[in-house]
């Protein structure tokens, strides 16, 4: 039997019609070119180390891990401060009583005196009595000093009858220095007290603030304000020593009743003055001191006729 011959390659014969086929490259370079195929395929199938995963995973979340990284480390300072910052010191009272001590060492607080006279001092005038003097010329000079205190910022204002009843002229100059001829518009004789109206007023005048009596006790502080023996404005600080007390006046000329008694300085010139609480409010107005030797000088015993007389005698009714 005849053996077919095997060959290594064959190649059939082609119909003279059909087109001709590409010369297909030879199986050497198609070897060739198939090796780096199969190295990219080996290297891609090939598994990743933990270092290229962690670095595939930071690059794809980085944005969002900063922003994590940074609410930790803002959370670690505030953890941080609270663990190392001392816990806050207990006061005691030895740290009050320390620190108010400091306080009145180094700064300097107003007196209450200091703080009522600042409440009235606006409201207080000085009232000068002027007299005709006996003569051809017949001249009106100065013949006293008083006081007064506002109590109508229109310019009215109350005193003593006693500092004025003799005038021929009477002028009051206000605590900003403006000076005004003054009219008696009012007396009332059993209360020794005396309305003026002023005919120039300042700008920005300022009435004095009333208070009833009622609630007036012993012991209670009062300043008097006035022009002792013509010096001032003055003040002086007491207490309210007696109510209800009863004067009579050097010259034996009227008795006056249900006056305030107080402590205060008071002299010739503190007549028609304010007595005043220590929240700047008027209770009183000075009208004598008492002296048994009769020298016109304070030994310890002043009067003030209770404001609510002082507001009936200019049909003020506050209380």
């Amino acid at each position: 039997m005849r053996r077919t011959s095997l060959y290594s390659r064959s190649q059939r014969p082609r119909p003279a019609n059909a087109p001709a086929q590409p010369h297909a490259p030879s199986d050497e370079p198609k070897s060739r070119a198939a090796e780096p195929l199969k190295d990219a395929a080996a290297a891609t199938a090939a598994p990743l180390t933990r270092r290229a995963r962690v670095r595939r995973f930071l690059g794809r979340h980085s944005t969002f891990l900063s922003l994590v990284l940074g609410v930790l480390i803002a959370l670690g300072v505030v953890y941080g401060y609270g663990v190392l910052q001392p816990p806050p010191h207990a006061l005691t009272q030895e740290d009050i009583d320390n620190a108010v001590l400091h306080t009145l060492d180094t700064k300097q607080i107003p007196s209450k005196y200091a703080k009522a006279y600042d409440a009235i001092r606006g409201s207080v005038v000085r009232v000068r009595e002027f007299e005709r003097e006996d003569g051809p010329e017949h001249e009106i000079t100065e013949a006293g000093v008083g006081t007064g205190v506002v109590i109508v910022d229109k310019g009215i204002i109350l005193t003593n009858l006693h500092v004025i009843a003799d005038a021929k002229k009477v002028a009051v100059t206000f605590a900003d220095g403006t000076e005004s001829e003054a009219a008696v518009i009012a007396t009332q004789p059993e209360n020794d007290l005396a309305v003026l109206q002023a005919k120039t007023l300042p700008d920005d005048l300022q009435a004095a603030t009333l208070r009833s009596t009622k609630d007036l006790g012993l012991g209670d502080e009062v300043i008097a304000v006035g022009f002792p023996f013509g010096i001032g404005p003055s003040v002086t600080g007491g207490v309210v020593s007696g109510l209800r007390r009863e004067y009579r006046s050097p010259e034996g000329k009227r008795l006056l009743t249900n006056l305030i008694q107080f402590d205060a300085a008071a002299n010739p010139g503190n007549s028609g003055g304010p007595l005043v609480t220590m929240d700047g409010a008027v209770v009183g107005i000075v009208t004598g001191i008492l002296n048994p030797n009769n020298q016109r000088v304070f030994i310890g015993i002043g009067f003030a006729v209770p404001i609510e007389n002082a507001a009936a005698a200019v049909g003020l009714s506050p209380f």
